[in-house]
């Protein structure tokens, strides 16, 4: 019963209200649903085919809707959940809780919201490929919803790096940083280390190719499912890089797991930093 009143599970469990109820939570939850369904059921469009694809093939399809739009939910919330109205701050950070475990109680509640959204989404597009294609691939899909989930945190601690201390109208500077991070994370990088890429040497583009993956964690999570889900034969320049640089699945897994990890720990670091600075 102490455990259930601690002050962390309290901000947790209010912090999880709160965000159910948004509706940004409920319309992420409806357009992820809806865009997992749609990939479902458009694989076998290009081959002529019709009807839903099974769940080895929605797993490979699903990762770039995972790594375009988590990432985004995941931001937008936690900027506009972190950086509350002046009055409201000074109520919340006046109570005999540490700032660092309140931070922690506030992340942990708007990650329920969006777990339970994601598993919404990835719900409803499973048990439509269970019943019409079956259950082969099924280890795939949990795959990608574990990647989701990684992805969700991750980018949760982007924004409460970002975010944390931001009261009044420093909210829209957060939010709006947290829009550029997002920006650079999913699209600009990529794009930015291709072109580059593209004017250096076989050696050197892998070299400039694995580090992005890895220092980028959108890319590390793509990369990482997609080797996962389909194994040496996944397909693409920062997958077969990594593979060739890390000697086999395993290193390259040890790679992804040690970037992983690192972008889960760093950011909230800095945020827990930010907000012991922080004089409301």
């Amino acid at each position: 019963m102490k455990l259930l009143d601690s002050p962390l599970l309290l901000v947790a469990r209010q912090e999880l209200l709160l965000s159910v109820r948004s509706r940004l939570t409920q319309l992420f939850a409806f357009t992820f649903g809806a865009l997992s369904v749609a990939v479902a059921l458009s694989g076998y469009a290009l081959s002529g085919g019709y009807g839903f694809q099974d769940f080895a093939r929605t797993s490979a399809s699903l990762v770039q809707l995972v790594c375009f739009l988590v990432p985004l939910a995941a931001l937008v919330l936690g900027a506009l959940s972190l950086s509350p109205e002046r009055g409201a701050a000074e109520l919340l950070f006046s109570q005999p809780v540490p700032r660092t475990m309140i931070l922690v109680g506030q992340l942990l509640g708007i990650f329920g919201a969006l777990a339970g959204a994601e598993l919404v989404g990835f719900g409803a597009a499973g048990v439509a490929i269970f019943f019409t294609a079956g259950e082969e691939g099924g280890g795939a899909y949990a795959l990608v919803v574990a990647s989701a989930l990684v992805l969700t945190a991750i980018f949760l601690g982007i924004a409460g790096a970002l975010s944390a201390g931001a009261v009044g109208r420093k909210r829209a500077r957060a939010l709006g940083l947290s829009l550029v991070a997002w920006f650079a994370f999913a699209l600009l990088l990529d794009v930015a280390v291709m072109a580059i890429a593209s004017g250096l040497s076989s050696w050197g583009a892998s070299r400039l190719i694995i580090v992005s993956v890895l220092l980028n964690p959108v890319g590390a999570i793509r990369t990482g499912t997609l080797l996962a889900v389909e194994g040496t034969a996944a397909f693409g320049t920062a997958s077969l890089a990594l593979l060739r640089f890390a000697g086999g699945p395993l290193g390259a897994g040890l790679c992804i797991g040690a970037s992983a990890l690192f972008w889960l720990v760093a950011p909230l670091w800095v945020a827990a930093f930010r907000q012991k600075r922080v004089d409301f």
